[in-house]
C-alpha cells in the first residue's frame, strides 16, 4: 500500500525544505526524501563550507600582510586541521538546523534514501510507495567529470571531495578556471600550496567581460598562482611526486607536475537516477527538467526547483523558486521565472559582484548605452583597507535612463552591487541612485559619483 500526501517534495537544498514547511502550514501533508545530507550543496560543498574555508584564507593573507599596516605579526602558518574543523562545525550547524526543522515540523514526514518516479503521481523510497497530486523535485547538482586521458589512472578532487582535506597539498593543479576553480586556487595558495589552473578557453571566467577576467588574471597572478589558457587538449599521468599533466594543443606545455588534482569544470544535474522516464518528465541536452515560466514541468502537478532546472544554479536562485512555486500556489501570486534579474558572486578576495547583463550582452542586444567606471584605487574606502585590486563598471540604457548591468571587483563588491540592483527591480532609472547620499567611507558611496561621468558605449 503506498501512502497518500498532498505533495511530495524530492531533495532538501535550498528550495524543499523552506517549500515542506510553508505548505505544512497551509494544512497540506507533506513528504520530503532525502538521500544523503540535509540542506543540498550549499550547506554541505558549495557555499556554507567554501566561504568559511575563504575566511580562514583570508586571515592567513591578512596575517601575512600586517606590516603593510603598523602591524608585527610574526611567521604566519596554517593549521589545515584547525581549518577544516572550523568549516566543518559551521556547516554541520546548519546541516542539523535544516533536518531539526523538518522533523519537527507538523504535517512534515521525512524520508531518507534515494527517491525514484514509479508514475507521474507516485515516487518509492527503498521499500516505501509514496503518492500526491502535487511533487516537487529539488535534487541538486554534481561535479561534471571530463573524459580526460589517463583520469581513471590517477586519484582527483571535486568540490564535493575536496571538503574532506584537512592537510596541504604540495602542488594542488587545478582543471578549469571558472568560479569554482578560482575560489580554491586562491584559497590553497593563501594556505600555502603551489597552485596551477589550466583552462582551455582563451581567458578566465569566459562568462564575464574581458576586463573583468584580465583584472582577475592579474590579482590571482599577483599572489603567485599560475594560469595556463587555452589548454584544450589535457591529459593526466600517474607521476612519482603525485599528478603529471600534460597540454598538447593549440602548443605544447611542459609537464604539470602535482601533488593533488582539482577537477573544476562545471556542473550537471542530478536527474539521471530519478526515473523521470516513468512519469514521462521532460529533459534538455544537458539532463536539466525542462520548466515552464512558473516553474512547472511538462506533466501537470509536476514542478522543478533550483539547480536541477537550469535557471540559476544558485542558493539564492533556488531560494526564489520557492518563493515562485509558494507564492503561485497558496498566494495567487503569479511569480515568475522572467521577473528575475541575474546576479551571483565570485568569491575570491576581493570578490566579484554581479548583476544584470554583461558588456558584452549589451552590445549584442543592440541597445544604445551608457558606460561608467571607476578604479578602486580611486575609492576612499578600499585604499583605506589597503585593498585597491578591480574596479567598478556600471552600464545604463540611453534611450530609458534604467539600469542595464554592473560589475563590481573589489573589496566589498558582492555587497555594494545590491543598490544597483535594488534599483533595477524597482524599474527606477539610475538617476535615483546619482542623487541619493550614501554613507561616507563606503565602497557604495563612489557609485552616484560613477553615474555622474557616464559616456557613450562605443
Amino acid at each position: 500500500m503506498a501512502d497518500s500526501f498532498d505533495a511530495i517534495i524530492i531533495g532538501t537544498g535550498q528550495a524543499g525544505p523552506f517549500l515542506a514547511v510553508r505548505l505544512a502550514g497551509a494544512g497540506m501533508k507533506v513528504a520530503i526524501i532525502e538521500r544523503k545530507l540535509f540542506g543540498g550543496t550549499c550547506v554541505n560543498t558549495g557555499c556554507i563550507p567554501t566561504k568559511t574555508l575563504v575566511a580562514s584564507a583570508h586571515a592567513a593573507h591578512l596575517a601575512r600582510r600586517a606590516a603593510d599596516f603598523g602591524v608585527d605579526a610574526g611567521p604566519v602558518t596554517v593549521d589545515m586541521k584547525r581549518v577544516k574543523a572550523r568549516k566543518d562545525a559551521i556547516s554541520a550547524k546548519s546541516r542539523i538546523g535544516v533536518e531539526s526543522m523538518l522533523r519537527s515540523t507538523a504535517n512534515v514526514t521525512v524520508y531518507q534514501g534515494s527517491a525514484r518516479f514509479e508514475s507521474a503521481r507516485e515516487v518509492s523510497v527503498g521499500a516505501a510507495r509514496l503518492t500526491a497530486a502535487r511533487i516537487f523535485i529539488n535534487v541538486g547538482g554534481r561535479a561534471v567529470i571530463p573524459d580526460l586521458p589517463g583520469l581513471a589512472d590517477v586519484s582527483y578532487f571535486t568540490n564535493s571531495s575536496m571538503m574532506a582535506v584537512d592537510f596541504l597539498p604540495r602542488h594542488l593543479v587545478i582543471v578549469g578556471g571558472s568560479y569554482i576553480g578560482l575560489e580554491f586556487g586562491q584559497m590553497y595558495r593563501r594556505f600555502g600550496s603551489e597552485v596551477t589552473i589550466v583552462e582551455m578557453g582563451p581567458r578566465l571566467i569566459h562568462r564575464e567581460d574581458e576586463d573583468v577576467s584580465a583584472a582577475i588574471l592579474q590579482i590571482l597572478e599577483a599572489e603567485g598562482v599560475q594560469v595556463h589558457l587555452e589548454a584544450k587538449c589535457v591529459s593526466l599521468s600517474k607521476h612519482d611526486l603525485g599528478v603529471g599533466l600534460g597540454v598538447t594543443c593549440p602548443r605544447t606545455l611542459p609537464e604539470i607536475v602535482g601533488s593533488h588534482v582539482l577537477l573544476a569544470v562545471g556542473r550537471r544535474p542530478n536527474t539521471d537516477d530519478l526515473g523521470l522516464e516513468n512519469a514521462g518528465v521532460a529533459v534538455d541536452e544537458h539532463g536539466n527538467i525542462s520548466v515552464d515560466d512558473a516553474l512547472a514541468t511538462n506533466v501537470p502537478g509536476i514542478w522543478a526547483l533550483g539547480d536541477c532546472n537550469g535557471h540559476g544554479g544558485f542558493t539564492h536562485t533556488s531560494y526564489n523558486d520557492y518563493e515562485i512555486a509558494a507564492a503561485n500556489l497558496l498566494d495567487h501570486d503569479p511569480r515568475r521565472l522572467s521577473d528575475r534579474i541575474t546576479a551571483y558572486g565570485l568569491y575570491i578576495d576581493p570578490p566579484l559582484g554581479r548583476a544584470g547583463m554583461t558588456e558584452n550582452e549589451v552590445r549584442k542586444s543592440g541597445k544604445r548605452a551608457l558606460v561608467g567606471t571607476r578604479a578602486m584605487t580611486r575609492v576612499g574606502r578600499a585604499v583605506e583597507k589597503g585593498e585597491t585590486q578591480g574596479f567598478m563598471k556600471i552600464l545604463v540604457d540611453a534611450d530609458t535612463s534604467k539600469i542595464l548591468g554592473a560589475s563590481i571587483l573589489g573589496t566589498g563588491g558582492d555587497e555594494a552591487i545590491h543598490c544597483i540592483l535594488d534599483t533595477m527591480y524597482a524599474k527606477a532609472p539610475y538617476t535615483v541612485i546619482q542623487r541619493a547620499v550614501h554613507i561616507h567611507p563606503t565602497v557604495s558611496e563612489l557609485i552616484p559619483t560613477m553615474l555622474g561621468d557616464l559616456k557613450p558605449l562605443v
